[in-house]
């Protein structure tokens, strides 16, 4: 049997995968193969170098940390609206997520990490998907968090790359393609949520994106072959508040998030797999 953990994409609601993966690993499930896109990069990258519990708690650090004030979107209003006019594609600056990257990454390789990694990204020149297997993990987490009108394209040996979310969101196809018979699925919600028409500019884009993510992912677990065992692990304390337009900065409820995910999917690996050794009667 051949386990991978796919970790989707979602901005600040990539906590919930931090109580996903302590489920996960509680029960000493661990995995051969990482995917990630746009925040699932990040926290697979950490998976990947560390597969074991005690990583859930470095990883709760780093979203406590971010919660406390050290967003990756932290600039004041005024000098978001001068970047965005000035430049006129994006309102923040990747450099504050870079440092933390290289922080927290150093110049790991994918090479160097004891878990199979891979990271989606799409390609602006050849508008494709693309996957970084190989290499600095730093450039292709930034190339797959590079969401647009938020972050600028990231460079990387020369080619321009925009959030992985656009291609491929939640890569469950990737998984079975590289051989998996066993499917984890840490995603961050909203793909049960109804979807409204837009009735306001700003959310044009947003459903657009949910369309094409949403659609992406069911055909994918439609056609998943028999042998292949998927499970969708459940996002917990997400809700349609964080639709609006400046939820991508409120990290105020990331504990709550990471804790109500956590017993969710819990419950859902008992339900699914028998109750762990240790809690049976």
């Amino acid at each position: 049997m051949t386990t991978a953990f796919v970790l989707g994409g979602g901005g600040v609601l990539g906590a919930v995968e931090v109580g996903m993966l302590r489920a996960l690993l509680e029960r000493d499930i661990v995995p051969d193969l990482v995917l990630g896109t746009s925040v699932g990069a990040l926290n697979g990258a950490l998976v990947a170098r560390q597969p074991e519990l005690a990583v859930v708690d470095r990883l709760t650090e780093l979203w406590a940390e971010t919660a406390q004030g050290g967003d990756v979107y932290g600039d004041r209003p005024l000098r978001t609206v001068r970047r965005a006019v000035t430049t006129g594609t994006h309102i923040y600056s990747s450099a504050p997520l870079r440092r933390r990257l290289e922080e927290e990454l150093g110049e790991t390789r994918f090479e160097d990490l004891p878990v199979r990694f891979e990271v989606c990204a799409a390609s602006i020149e050849r508008a494709a998907e693309h996957w970084f297997t190989s290499g600095p993990v730093v450039p292709a987490i930034l190339a797959s968090a590079a969401v647009p009108g938020l972050l600028p394209p990231a460079e990387v040996d020369g080619e321009h790359f925009l959030d992985g979310g656009l291609v491929n969101s939640i890569p469950v196809g990737r998984a079975v393609e590289l051989g998996a018979t066993r499917v984890f699925v840490l995603q961050v919600g909203r793909i049960d949520r109804p979807l409204k028409p837009p009735t306001k500019p700003w959310e044009v884009a947003r459903v657009s994106f949910e369309v094409a993510r949403r659609h992406r992912f069911t055909r994918d677990m439609a056609t998943i072959p028999d042998g292949v065992e998927a499970h969708v692990l459940p996002a917990a304390g997400t809700s349609s508040r964080d639709d609006s337009l400046w939820a991508h900065r409120d990290f105020a409820g990331v504990q709550a998030r990471i804790d109500a995910t956590y017993a969710a999917s819990r419950s859902h690996l008992d339900e699914a797999l028998g109750p762990r050794p240790d809690r049976r009667p």
